[in-house]
């Protein structure tokens, strides 16, 4: 059966658009490693900033309750003093900053592929937000990295040529079905044509 020009003109486009997929794709992918690097010094920024705030109450727990912050908190929650009762409402609050954010950075702590699944699973919208609008693009040159972006990008390509091809033949069925005619089960045998009978 001879190729039509309109079948060989979707061939050709599918032939240039699968490479170019295939390259952003792999490009895109091996960008990936320097967000998340770019993600943890944000993450790291917060701790240090929480942890600096933190340090001039730890120093009073040290000098009044032994070194332990926890006891200060404690201090001040059971005051009767409506503020002193909210500056230990807020240091707890710093307290559980400072510890999920140590979490978030130990759990990065790992290979590239854990740490694209945890930041997708667990990230802080706004430290991601924020790393995104300030985001320097780089392409990681390890092997690692390397490794990451061809197997990301082959995936994301094999992706493409599943729908183009699919959506391909979907139109290549309509195109060949007759007007007005029912559509044909996929696999089975075409619908009999029921003669009129005379009576």
């Amino acid at each position: 059966m001879a190729e039509t020009p309109e079948h060989a003109d979707m061939k050709f486009l599918g032939g240039i658009l699968d490479r170019i997929v295939l390259l952003v794709a792999v490009v895109a992918a091996g960008c990936v490693p320097s967000f998340i690097a770019q993600y943890r010094q944000r993450l790291g920024g917060r701790l240090d900033q929480v942890l600096a705030d933190l340090a001039p109450f730890q120093a009073i727990a040290d000098r009044s309750h032994g070194g332990s912050l926890d006891e200060l908190i404690r201090y001040h929650l059971q005051s009767g003093d409506a503020t002193f009762h909210q500056e230990g409402a807020a240091l707890q609050a710093m307290v559980e900053a400072a510890a999920r954010l140590r979490s978030m950075l130990s759990a990065l702590d790992t290979d590239v592929l854990h740490q694209s699944a945890y930041l997708l699973l667990h990230h802080d919208t706004t430290v991601l937000r924020a790393t995104w609008g300030a985001y320097q693009p780089g392409f990681t040159l390890d092997l690692s990295g390397a490794v990451f972006a061809l197997a990301v990008g082959v995936a994301l390509w094999m992706l493409f040529l599943a729908l183009w091809h699919g959506v391909a033949q979907l139109l290549r069925m309509a195109r060949d079905r007759p007007p007005g005619a029912p559509p044909r089960p996929r696999g089975g045998p075409p619908p009999r044509r029921v003669e009129p009978r005379l009576r």
